[in-house]
């Protein structure tokens, strides 16, 4: 939290943010999936001749099979996964292989590691980069769990500090603070077995806020700090951007479909008309009329015939304390992080959730943060149905696959793309002919 709270004012929300378009070098045409409790978004792209991005196919589909970000039904999961793909590959006249994915299952988890690496007095070379991440990596395996990114924060030549890239540079040691983001290996190698089902292959795994960074904060606030919470229907997560880098990263289990539920048995309706009443008449802010204003509420297991009268005030004392204890929890694992200055006074939502009026402002006055509503950064192609909030983790996991958001351009810092079944196989019988 910020150290001398004061008034904030919610700046208007005035859409997309303008970002400089980055300089692909990928070719031909590639896929991401977004996979999220309540939807499952599939987005296919190409890097023009000018390095821009484009993008050419769209599928899109309620998500099944899944609770708080873990598939609990792999069949369920690979029918609703099989068919947005589906869609995105007809409408872009091709078909996928392999699939960038975002990471929101088995409770992901941010941790920073100090690694010094001998260099001996010459020339810092590539090879020593990788050393050193791949020391990280080792250091961050523990049992039941997989480091999914290995980012490097900063490096230290022997007495020099903040360089960004020591690659040529002379030194004794060369230091290294290190952001890694680990998974538990079960849920993955569940995640891995459903994509295999769909006949594809996970390319890479991205974490869920960090692609949500890449398409919807602006280059000012990754520099300036920033947080990024992303409120998606089966859990909401959050990082925290300073210095141009993700310094920290967590997830919550809770998101929109507990609203929902919350509504669903607050009212003894059902989940359907619960998600009705908050789309239409949600709101986390009460006003005069609320009190005044009946909503017909169909009971669980009434005729449908049968009716009962709620004033809207009900509704929204439904749906507040929920919106109140993710920010809560947003508010603790901040202030546990140790990072509150570092994450300056900038506070970009995303996600579905986020969409509900009066999230925003409540989310200025407990955070004493201003807030805005982060949508992905224009892609040329990218359908109207897909240019909100609902669909920012999709846009950025897109840029990702093109080469976007790393701190090494030229070096893969995520180790060797993860390998299907067949694959393995090839390459072990390769290895041995």
């Amino acid at each position: 939290m910020a150290d001398n709270p004061r008034r904030v004012l919610p700046p208007a929300d005035t859409g997309p943010p303008e970002i400089e378009p980055a300089r692909h070098q990928r070719s031909g045409a590639f896929g991401v999936v977004d996979i999220g409790t309540t939807k499952i978004a599939c987005l296919i792209g190409r890097v023009e001749s000018d390095g821009t991005l484009r993008v050419l196919g769209f599928g899109w589909q309620k998500g099944r099979g899944l609770a708080s970000g873990d598939i609990i039904d792999l069949e369920a999961a690979e029918k609703a996964i099989r068919t947005c793909v589906g869609q995105a590959e007809d409408m872009a006249d091709t078909r996928l292989r392999s699939v960038t994915v975002n990471l929101t299952c088995g409770q992901p988890q941010s941790r920073l590691f100090n690694v010094q690496w001998p260099v001996g007095g010459r020339a810092i070379t590539e090879q020593d980069i990788r050393g050193v991440l791949n020391e990280g990596r080792a250091r961050a395996e523990i049992d039941e769990r997989e480091p999914i990114h290995v980012l490097p924060l900063n490096f230290a030549v022997d007495a020099t500090d903040q360089v960004i890239d020591p690659r040529g540079l002379f030194c004794s040691t060369l230091n290294a603070r290190l952001h890694v983001i680990d998974a538990a290996a079960t849920a993955l190698r569940t995640l891995e077995s459903c994509i295999n089902r769909c006949d594809l292959e996970i390319e890479d795994l991205v974490s869920a806020p960090m692609a949500a960074g890449l398409s919807s904060l602006v280059p000012e606030e990754r520099e300036l700090g920033a947080i990024i919470i992303d409120m998606g229907g089966g859990t909401t997560s959050m990082a925290v951007y300073a210095d141009r880098q993700m310094m920290h990263t967590a997830q919550l289990p809770i998101g929109g479909l507990h609203v929902t539920k919350d509504l669903a048995i607050g009212l003894s309706t059902t989940l359907v008309h619960a998600e009705r009443l908050k789309t239409l008449f949600g709101n986390v802010e009460s006003s005069p009329d609320d009190d005044r204003e009946l909503l017909p509420v169909p009971l669980v297991g009434e005729e449908d015939h049968q009716l009962a009268k709620v004033p809207r005030s009900m509704v929204v004392n439904i749906i507040r304390p929920r919106i109140e204890e993710t920010f809560e929890y947003i508010k603790d694992r901040l202030d546990t992080s140790g990072l509150g200055r570092a994450a300056g006074n900038r506070v970009v939502l995303t996600g579905g959730a986020c969409q509900l009026p009066g999230v925003r402002e409540l989310a200025a006055r407990m955070l004493s943060r201003q807030v805005r509503l982060g949508r992905p950064a224009a892609l040329r192609g990218l359908p109207e149905l897909a240019s909100g909030p609902a669909f920012s983790t999709a846009a950025g996991l897109l840029s990702w696959a093109a080469g976007d958001g790393r701190a090494f351009q030229d070096i893969n810092l995520d180790g060797e793309p993860r390998l299907g079944l067949f694959r393995r196989l090839v390459n072990f019988l390769k290895e041995r002919v």
